[in-house]
């Protein structure tokens, strides 16, 4: 990351009507998802760890500079078995990072493959880098 463009972990959820409702879902602990982060001067690649994860249950949400990832993963039994133990039946993954101004977010692509979310976060055109041809006098 330079000091011009940042895309960093969020202090605190966004506070929306969504937000303040007290279902139980949203009262359950949430896991926060491992995640790499590399920038470019073509923009940023995000990778999500979301192990159990479908594409049915997983938000990704921007809105404000807040880039939010919330999804809940499916753990299945197999037929025939009875669970003794587990520590968490339906895992809650919950992660938000503020966005920085130079990246054009109408412009994500996002893509989920094998349990890991992969998110294209592009430049904007007039923030990246450009070489400035200097003239002799």
């Amino acid at each position: 990351m330079t000091d011009n463009t940042q895309i960093a972990p969020a202090a605190t959820q966004p506070v929306s009507a969504e937000s303040t409702n007290t279902t139980a879902a949203a009262r359950r602990p949430a896991i926060t998802p491992a995640v790499d982060i590399v920038e470019d001067a073509h923009g940023i690649t995000l990778w999500a760890d979301l192990p159990g994860v479908t594409r049915d249950s997983l938000e990704v949400r921007m809105q404000d500079g807040l880039l939010s990832i919330e999804a809940e993963a499916s753990v299945p039994v197999a037929a025939g078995l009875r669970v003794q133990y587990t520590e968490l039946q339906q895992p809650r993954f919950s992660r938000a990072f503020n966005v920085s101004p130079d990246f054009d977010t109408a412009r994500i692509d996002a893509q989920l493959q094998n349990g890991v979310l992969t998110l294209l976060i592009p430049r904007r055109e007039e923030a990246k880098p450009r070489r400035i041809e200097v003239r002799v006098a």
